[in-house]
C-alpha cells in the first residue's frame, strides 16, 4: 500500500509589523468621559424656561449630544413651539451660563482618567470631540487634568457639529489617522450616527442614559456600560496589552 505524500499547508505572510494598524479612538466629552449629560438635560431645560418655553426635561435628555442650534430645533419641534431665531440665540447662551453654574459638581466617568492613560502608554491615538463650545469644554476637560485645548476639537473648530460626522472628520485630521477604522465612542445616538457618517466604527457607552438597544440599533459595533468596562474590553476592539503576544 502506498502511502499519499503529506499535503504541504501553506501559511499566509505575516504582516510586516511596520504594517499593522492599531485603530485611532475619537472621544465624545460629555457623558462619555464625563458624568455630564444628565447636567447638560436640566441646563437645557432651565434656558428653555427662562426663555418662557415649557419644555419636558426628557425631551431635552433624548436630543443631548447634538450641535446647541440642532438640539433647540429639535426640542422645539417636539413640543409644537415656534421661536425667532434671537430667541433661539438667547437660550443657548443661557445654557450656556446656567452650565458653567453646575459644572464645579461635574466629575469623571469610572474609568475615564485610566482609558486615556492606557491608551497614551501603548501609543494609541486618540482625540476628544465635543459638541460643545470651547469656553465650555475647557471646563469640563479640566475636570479630566487637561489644562488646554490641545487634546480635543470643539464646536467652534467646525462648521457643523453632531449629528454631521465634522467633529470627528476633523479629530482623526488632528491625529493624522485614517477616520475609516477608527473608533468612535460615545454615549448618544447622534454620536453613533455621526460615526457612521465618517466611515468610522461607533461604539456606545450607556453613561449617557441611552439604552443599549438604541445605541445598537444606530449601529454601535459594541456597547459598554462605561469607561472602565470599555477599557478591560479593549482587545475586543483590536488594541492589545502591554504584554507581548505571541502571533498565529
Amino acid at each position: 500500500m502506498k502511502r499519499r505524500p503529506a499535503t504541504r499547508i501553506r501559511r499566509s505572510p505575516s504582516v510586516p509589523r511596520s504594517e499593522r494598524r492599531t485603530p485611532g479612538f475619537l472621544f465624545d466629552l460629555d457623558g462619555t468621559l464625563v458624568d455630564s449629560a444628565y447636567e447638560h438635560a436640566l441646563t437645557w431645560r432651565n434656558a428653555f424656561r427662562l426663555a418662557g418655553v415649557d419644555a419636558p426635561t426628557w425631551k431635552i435628555h433624548r436630543q443631548v449630544g447634538m450641535s446647541g442650534g440642532l438640539l433647540t430645533r429639535a426640542v422645539l419641534a417636539e413640543i409644537g413651539a415656534d421661536l425667532s431665531p434671537e430667541i433661539i440665540d438667547r437660550i443657548k447662551e443661557i445654557h450656556t451660563q446656567e452650565y458653567e453654574r453646575m459644572v464645579d459638581e461635574v466629575r469623571p466617568l469610572p474609568g475615564a482618567k485610566e482609558l486615556l492613560d492606557h491608551l497614551t502608554r501603548l501609543d494609541v491615538p486618540w482625540m476628544i470631540a465635543t459638541s460643545s463650545r470651547a469656553t465650555s469644554a475647557r471646563r469640563t476637560l479640566a475636570k479630566l487634568g487637561f489644562t488646554s485645548l490641545e487634546v480635543a476639537v470643539t464646536r467652534d473648530d467646525v462648521e457643523r457639529a453632531k449629528p454631521d460626522p465634522d467633529l470627528f472628520l476633523a479629530a482623526a485630521r488632528r491625529l493624522r489617522v485614517p477616520v475609516t477604522g477608527s473608533m468612535v465612542v460615545g454615549d448618544s445616538v447622534w454620536d453613533i450616527v455621526a460615526a457612521r457618517r465618517a466611515g468610522a466604527f461607533g461604539v456606545g457607552l450607556l453613561t449617557g442614559g441611552t439604552s443599549r438597544e438604541e445605541l445598537e440599533k444606530a449601529g454601535a459595533l459594541r456597547v459598554y456600560a462605561d469607561p472602565a468596562d470599555l477599557l478591560k474590553h479593549l482587545y475586543e476592539l483590536g488594541v492589545r496589552s502591554e504584554q507581548p503576544m505571541v502571533e498565529a
